[in-house]
């Protein structure tokens, strides 16, 4: 990127924020801290009123505005794939406010723009897993959820916890949202537990929004999805091999129980995973089992040896009552 296109850039990413850090702006386009400060001066010295103040950072003067923002073809195109993620994996009342927002962003496009947009229309399509059930949450849960995480309100949510097949009303603090495995979750400081809990939205059953505020501060969302990540039970390695026809059956559930790589060894492609449940893989692994073999971890073999009894037992006991 040349230096005008960088600081024409630079000044779009300035009115995007209330406060845009020199830090973010040299990661964004790799350039130094001292570079940053260079193109600021050039953007000032063009009569673009900056702010600046030691420590926090830039922003445009309120009131500065430049005429609308033009958009390349592609960056036009990757708005209307954004609107069928929307529509896709989010709430009804999500994709409707992105909809609206989007006819005004169409509004500046030039004409070209706006064809190539209506001719590509039809060429883009999301689909999601037609076996997995689809969420049944209420359309504003998500919008609900994040006007109190803004507002720093509690919410008082109706759940039904999986695990122990119960309905719960509890107060809760939330402090973001995220997708994960096609399901959004909300994590929040939970009064009646007393600690940080995650819910999946398709098992709130109620919510309301209140008007009392937060008890405690709370950390960014990331710093939670970070300590989640450190929690997870301890990673066995697990060492597996098995016939090549057994490869194109596994599809993407090899993912979801840690696969790591794969070889080709003699006739058999060896598989490399890292597991938290070695139980779990155990049970995953027997729906092939007649077409692999576990060359570690000895843990995982005992377990399937002791399944496989435990199976063999039930199936003798039902033939002796058969016969």
């Amino acid at each position: 990127m040349n230096r005008i296109d960088r600081i024409s850039a630079m000044l779009i990413q300035l009115q995007s924020k209330k406060v845009v850090k020199g830090q973010d702006i040299a990661d964004r386009f790799g350039i130094s801290l001292r570079t940053v400060y260079r193109d600021i001066k050039t953007l000032e010295e063009a009569g673009v009123p900056i702010l600046s103040e030691a420590g926090t950072g830039y922003s445009i003067m309120e009131g500065y505005r430049l005429p609308p923002v033009m958009f390349t073809k592609a960056e036009a195109q990757s708005f209307l794939i954004a609107d069928k993620l929307v529509e896709k994996l989010t709430d009804p009342s999500t994709h409707k406010l992105y909809q609206s927002a989007l006819y005004k962003i169409k509004a500046v496009l030039r004409y070209d723009e706006k064809d190539h947009i209506e001719s590509m229309a039809e060429h883009i399509e999301v689909y999601k897993n037609p076996y997995i059930p689809k969420d049944q949450q209420v359309s504003d849960h998500i919008q609900t959820v994040l006007r109190c995480v803004s507002q720093k309100k509690v919410i008082i949510m109706d759940y039904f916890a999986n695990h122990s097949q119960e309905n719960t009303s509890r107060k809760i603090e939330p402090v973001g949202i995220f997708l994960m495995a096609g399901h959004w979750y909300l994590i929040a400081f939970c009064w009646l537990r007393n600690d940080y809990r995650h819910f999946r939205f398709d098992r709130i059953t109620g919510i309301i929004a209140t008007e009392e505020g937060f008890q405690k501060q709370h950390s960014p969302l990331k710093s939670y999805l970070e300590e989640i990540t450190k929690e997870k039970r301890e990673l066995h390695t697990v060492v597996m091999k098995v016939e090549k026809s057994v490869l194109k059956h596994m599809g993407e559930q090899k993912f979801y129980m840690g696969f790591v790589s794969q070889k080709t060894v003699e006739n058999q492609i060896e598989m490399t995973f890292l597991s938290s449940s070695l139980e779990g893989f155990a049970r995953w692994f027997m729906m092939m089992g007649d077409k692999a073999e576990i060359h570690q971890p000895q843990k995982l073999k005992t377990l399937i040896k002791d399944l496989s009894s435990l199976i063999l037992k039930k199936i003798n006991n039902y033939i002796f009552l058969l016969t």
